[in-house]
């Protein structure tokens, strides 16, 4: 990773400070975007102090505002000549009704109109390193997203909660297969992954009820540093440098659900996302 340029989202704590702190330690310059100064500033000088490799900066942004996630792609371009990998792994989960600052449902807005909106902001940087990869962490969950309808996701019927996390999963992965499909043919590979169950605060804005969903999750999960083994291996790994359009689990290929091959349910979330997102107008100011 000599020379590899490296964005990470959610890299301030969990899945994404362990594969943060790896590919330092492996010699890669590391950007790791968060939402709390205090929080990222700390986790940058951690890894520096932990893998001596001063590479390592961050950026700050609330990625579930689109205008906040055009400010850190503008950012990203200005400070870094291109893009080898770009690890979109930045997500929650809201166990009640809560809106972005675009009025879209939170879960909708944070796991996937995030991935989708930096994604193509960064994608002409990505395409000036030799070869580029993205990855997006998705989850198992996808596999049982409920009643999934495109038109409800920014604005569901039910009060958002886990089943809406399920569908950001899914839009994940919907998301993977289609971008590799647009780019069949350039030197970008995107593939998704799922993590496992990780001991992380994924469920820290939701008060008192996240805090019982988070020691559950602690109880049960891995940990982080396991958690980071697969988006560290599509990362880094020789045997995917031309694989492309891909679900992970363990570091292995796996089917993802039967919905998520839908390739006419993909196309309309890609243009849906782009109308929510307004892909290619210029940065809001």
């Amino acid at each position: 990773m000599q020379g590899k340029i490296c964005l990470i989202t959610g890299g301030s704590d969990g899945i994404g400070y362990a594969v943060s702190r790896q590919l330092a330690r492996m010699g890669a310059r590391v950007v790791i975007v968060g939402r709390n100064f205090a929080k990222t500033e700390a986790a940058m000088q951690q890894i520096i102090a932990d893998t001596d490799n001063p590479a390592v900066e961050h950026l700050l942004a609330d990625l579930s505002s689109q205008r906040e996630v055009r400010r850190v792609a503008a950012e990203a371009m200005e400070l870094l000549p291109h893009l080898d990998v770009l690890l979109n792994n930045a997500g929650a989960i809201f166990l009640s009704d809560n809106r972005s600052i675009e009025g879209i449902e939170m879960t909708f807005a944070l796991n996937h109109l995030n991935y989708f909106l930096l994604t193509n902001l960064l994608l002409e940087h990505l395409r000036k390193a030799p070869r580029a990869r993205i990855i997006n962490v998705a989850s198992c969950a996808h596999e049982s997203p409920g009643k999934f309808r495109l038109e409800d996701l920014p604005d569901p019927s039910d009060s958002g909660g886990y089943p809406a996390y399920k569908r950001s999963k899914l839009c994940n992965i919907l998301f993977t297969y289609e971008l590799a499909r647009r780019l069949e043919g350039e030197s970008i590979t995107v593939n998704a992954l799922h993590p496992g169950l990780v001991r992380t605060n994924i469920a820290r804005n939701n008060g008192l009820l996240g805090r019982v969903v988070n020691f559950f999750i602690g109880v049960r999960g891995i940990a982080p540093e396991k958690g980071a083994e697969t988006p560290v291996y599509l990362a880094i790994s020789p045997e995917v440098e031309s694989v492309t359009g891909k679900y992970f689990v363990d570091c292995r290929p796996v089917p993802s659900s039967s919905i998520s091959y839908d390739t006419e349910l993909a196309a309309r979330l890609w243009d849906m996302s782009a109308s929510l997102t307004a892909v290619g107008d210029p940065p809001a100011c």
